[in-house]
């Protein structure tokens, strides 16, 4: 066996044993470094290459912008519980329920609120779905709309900002978390304006499948509706527009006055508010708010050291050349390996969730990118939207096994007329899956989704700069005085002007 087939086949033994079913994180590493001591005994690599690991490892682990993970997770964790999304559904169902589709336009707009300020699709999904799922089914809902909009509306947390997946993805890259935010706001906007207009399209084409509830079911009128609408809306998007703001995830912001780590630490300090103004904090939420934290992040520091000893050694046998070598040869240029990385993303999400594909995935193809001049803001947000789909891929969609087992305790207690059949919760996320992939396609084809909020680079003006140096009277040649040690100098130096205007050329041409 040569080094140069080495790489596919440790590609290929990664995909087995993800599929085995054994802990990714353990997986990895056991598979990293089984190929490492190969790798060694052929002469690939010497054995000090592998005594980098430690250091390498404790360098991941020591990036600050890693606190940020704890921290908004334990801020989603504590709005999560804290009675917020009980409130938002109830006031939103009233306020939209009697037109035609509202309860589906409630679900949707609920979703991206949550999205924003919790960031955690099963709590989302969960919630959501106690509170609508017996309304929906009450007043006539179609069964597959009504568990597709459920289930779709909770994924659009990992697209929405402050989105952990983002966090990650901006980590990955090397690129800023506020520049990962901006560019994400658009996608976002789109996901829930696709979602309405397929909403609005079926009350028309089929209105007894999204029919309006009657106005004397509503419990509140008027300006009592409108205030507990406000209620639960305002505090939230001032703590999002803090949060946001600080790093300059906000479009239109330019300056970021905290870290990302230090914005996650004030959306803890603002969940607490939060859920004591809704008179909900209680010691058993924060118990179980830091327990969810505690297993997320240990989660996610075990994935990520398990994929930098795989990644590790793969880059030793050059595998990073493989895939260089693989990927930038496709036809169709940029567009070729954006549909190619989509399509391969799209269908190892069926198996793993997106801190996986993100840790494992992501440093492999992240380099190529780069090289082929694709920007990686607009790489990074791409996949987001993408990794989004892997909650929702029938029958392995997690937001659908959420689903299926709420559905089912609702059935039990009493608060659902009839049973939720599972070919009702797969074949109803097939639209929405669909309109997932149609926003990926989106993203691809029009780049400004992404781009239209970041900072547009100053070009450089040569001739304008030319004639400033001019004025300022630089233009003349500069007689250099001779050297202490008396070796004479030249009698005339490049002129300032030809050096300065050769750099611009060259930072230009980088650019």
């Amino acid at each position: 066996m040569t080094m140069e087939s080495f790489p596919p086949l440790m590609f290929a033994g990664l995909i087995i044993v993800m599929l085995i079913g054994f802990p990714v994180a353990f997986s990895l590493a056991a598979l990293g470094l089984a190929c490492g001591l190969y790798a060694i005994h052929m002469g690939w690599f010497p054995p000090e290459f592998m005594g980098a690991l430690p250091q390498n490892v404790f360098g991941i682990l020591s990036n600050d912008l890693l606190l940020a993970i704890p921290f908004f997770t334990m801020m989603g964790a504590l709005l999560e519980k804290c009675g917020l999304a009980e409130d938002m559904l109830d006031s939103m169902g009233q306020l939209f329920g009697p037109i035609r589709g509202g309860l589906g336009y409630s679900v949707i707009i609920v979703g991206f609120i949550l999205g924003a300020i919790t960031g955690t699709v099963a709590g989302q999904v969960i919630a959501m779905a106690m509170i609508s799922l017996p309304v929906m089914m009450r007043y006539g809902y179609n069964m597959r709309y009504a568990t597709g909009v459920l289930a779709a509306s909770g994924t659009i947390t990992q697209v929405v900002p402050p989105s952990l997946v983002l966090v990650v993805l901006a980590d990955q890259l090397g690129r800023s978390v506020g520049d990962m935010y901006k560019g994400a706001w658009g996608p976002s906007i789109l996901q829930v304006l696709i979602f309405a207009l397929y909403t609005f399209v079926l009350s028309r084409v089929k209105p007894h499948h999204v029919p309006g509830v009657p106005k004397d079911a509503r419990t509140l009128q008027g300006w009592a509706l409108w205030k507990k609408c406000l209620r639960g809306i305002i505090p939230s998007a001032i703590l999002i527009f803090a949060v946001l703001g600080s790093m300059g995830g906000l479009p239109g912001m330019s300056r970021a006055i905290a870290t990302p780590t230090e914005a996650g630490a004030m959306g803890a300090v603002g969940a607490f508010i939060l859920a004591a103004m809704h008179r909900r904090l209680t010691w058993p939420l924060v118990r179980e708010a830091m327990a969810g934290t505690a297993r997320i992040t240990a989660m996610v520091v075990f994935i990520l050291i398990g994929s930098r000893v795989f990644s590790l050694v793969f880059q030793g046998v050059e595998g990073g050349r493989w895939i260089e070598n693989m990927l930038s040869n496709l036809p169709g240029g940029q567009v070729g390996f954006l549909l190619v990385v989509n399509v391969f993303i799209f269908f190892l999400a069926f198996f793993l969730d997106f801190f996986e594909i993100a840790f494992i995935i992501l440093p492999l193809l992240g380099p190529v990118a780069d090289k082929m001049g694709i920007d990686l803001i607009w790489f990074g947000v791409m996949l987001c939207v993408n990794m989004q789909t892997s909650f929702m891929h029938p029958p392995f969609g997690f937001a659908l096994f959420y689903l299926r087992g709420i559905s089912d305790t609702l059935f039990k207690n009493g608060s659902l007329p009839k049973k939720v059949e599972s070919k009702d919760i797969y074949m109803g996320a097939i639209p929405w899956v669909a309109m997932q992939l149609i926003l990926v396609a989106v993203v691809i084809f029009v780049p400004e989704t992404v781009t239209i909020f970041l900072e547009k680079e100053q070009p450089v003006d040569l001739n304008k700069a030319t004639e400033l140096l001019q004025e300022m009277g630089s233009g003349r040649t500069v007689e250099q005085a001779p050297a202490p040690d008396g070796t004479p100098a030249s009698a005339a130096e490049e002129d300032p002007m030809d050096v300065f205007k050769r750099a611009a050329e060259q930072d230009a041409a980088k650019k």
